[in-house]
């Protein structure tokens, strides 16, 4: 036994074989050079570390710690330390929208216009006619107010703050009423009850799950009511035998109270969707119209824009909640805020918005184009993948996504991949999906039925997936 462990021992490294920090900082002057000497020794270090327990665990090859293997290890992980946390990724998932993918991609002109504001002082709270402070939200509220027709308008860095302050500032202390049926629970299990306490309000149900009448809110209504709220439910739809109050009723009721109505739509879109054959969504201006006096949505969704939570309405329950303490801590930055100007000024030009908002070019997005590309990629993916999986084009359904319409389906087309052989369908499925995450600009499709579905919709260029199937295929083996 002692002679056949003398030679396994011999093709390992031993912990005296590592070179010492100094040695391996020689060795990579460049390095140095480029990132500094601080950095790149702390690298050394734990990349050394990282070998000596190896080696002591006889599980060191000598290769390993040859001259040239060593810079290359150390090159690699200086590159992978310095490389950021955020990068760009293909969605071929089939969902337009999608919430973990960082929701609506930015106009060319909201990106040129935070380039602008970065890069120089801007007067973000400066007014240059006056030439005193100003207020940012004078940035985008004429634009909200031309939009929606609203008579004032305030913004904060996401919906969920937007309704948290609207119910804090109308509401603190007192009674709000909302329709069991619209008690919504936002991604992230952020429920309207949490708000509301969080709010300082205390709910009032009224109705049931699935039907609420206008003699439930009249019913409801006493000394401490602060405000009738009104809930879009976006992300769910309930259905059969069901009952709802519309806003101009809600309005009338609250209104001959003396109470304010408050309508939260979520997803928020400034375009009704049904001119180019999608689903329609309620507009903030139709929620105004109605009598609604404050109407919230987000800026991330339908809008197309950036993280932001629109309010718009009459003007003195807007400045009651511009001025209210909460408001500076929930306020926007100046770069989401320089993007929102930049994705309004495009609805000043509806007829251009399908061209100039990549949201909603990529939900009218012909499905003949998309079947087009899906036929010009498949040759390319076959010799990719072939033998180890078959691949076919195929039509597909696809969602708008982040809550949004989430019962209606975008017909679509793209590629579906499936594992040739077939024991261990779930194993080269992991294996193929984890080696498209793997890519220089990862690839996310989603697995279903026993294949990996690619819905083509969102992907502008080919050679996004294209040009990436050699290393895939060096990955595969």
């Amino acid at each position: 036994m002692a002679p056949q462990a003398s030679v396994v021992h011999g093709l390992k490294a031993e912990p005296k074989d590592i070179p010492s920090v100094d040695k391996l900082l020689a060795s990579v002057p460049a390095l140095v050079q480029a990132h500094g000497h601080r950095f790149v020794t702390g690298e050394a270090r734990a990349l050394l570390d990282a070998l000596r327990l190896r080696a002591l665990s006889a599980e060191l090859e000598r290769s390993e710690l040859a001259p040239e293997a060593l810079k290359e290890a150390l090159q690699a992980r200086c590159a992978a330390r310095l490389a950021p946390r955020i990068r760009s990724v293909v969605n071929l998932t089939g969902t337009v929208i999608h919430t973990n993918l960082g929701r609506s991609l930015l106009a060319d002109e909201a990106l040129a216009q935070v380039m602008a504001t970065m890069n120089a002082p801007n007067n973000l709270e400066y007014d240059l006619a006056s030439g005193g402070r100003g207020d940012r939200d004078s940035l985008v509220e004429g634009l909200l107010c031309e939009i929606t027709g609203a008579e004032a308008a305030t913004v904060v860095n996401n919906n969920a703050a937007a309704v948290l302050l609207c119910i804090a500032a109308l509401g603190r202390g007192r009674e709000v009423i909302v329709s069991r049926g619209e008690l919504v629970e936002i991604g992230g299990a952020f429920r309207m009850p949490d708000v509301m306490a969080a709010a300082g309000a205390t709910l009032v149900e009224v109705g049931t799950t699935n039907r609420t009448h206008a003699r439930d809110y009249e019913a409801a209504i006493g000394a401490q009511t602060a405000m009738l709220m009104k809930v879009h439910t976006s992300n769910y739809q309930v259905q059969g035998f069901t009952a709802a109050v519309d806003e101009a009723t809600l309005a009338e009721i609250a209104h001959r109270h003396g109470l304010p109505l408050v309508s939260d739509l979520g997803s928020g879109s400034l375009v009704d969707l049904a001119q180019w054959g999608l689903p329609r969504e309620p507009l903030p201006q139709e929620m105004l119209k109605a009598g609604c006096d404050v109407v919230t949505f987000s800026g991330d969704k339908l809008l197309g824009g950036p993280q932001a939570g629109l309010i718009v309405g009459r003007r003195e329950f807007i400045e009651r909640i511009r001025k209210f303490p909460m408001k500076r801590a929930l306020r926007m930055s100046k770069l989401p805020l320089a993007a929102l100007e930049a994705t309004l000024r495009l609805y000043l030009q509806p007829e251009r918005l399908t061209r100039n908002l990549p949201t909603l070019r990529l939900l009218t997005r012909p499905l003949a184009e998309i079947e087009q590309q899906a036929a010009r990629l498949l040759p390319l993916v076959q010799q990719a993948l072939t033998p180890k999986f078959d691949v076919s084009a195929s039509a597909m359904q696809g969602q708008i996504g982040s809550g949004s319409l989430p019962v209606e389906r975008l017909p679509s087309a793209g590629l579906v991949i499936a594992p040739s052989a077939a024991k261990g369908k779930g194993t080269a499925l992991d294996e193929l999906a984890g080696a498209l995450r793997a890519l220089p600009k990862p690839i996310l499709g989603r697995i279903a039925e026993d294949r990996l579905w690619l819905d083509l919709r969102c992907l502008d260029r080919d050679a996004d997936l294209a040009d990436q199937l050699p290393t895939l295929a060096m990955a595969l083996g």
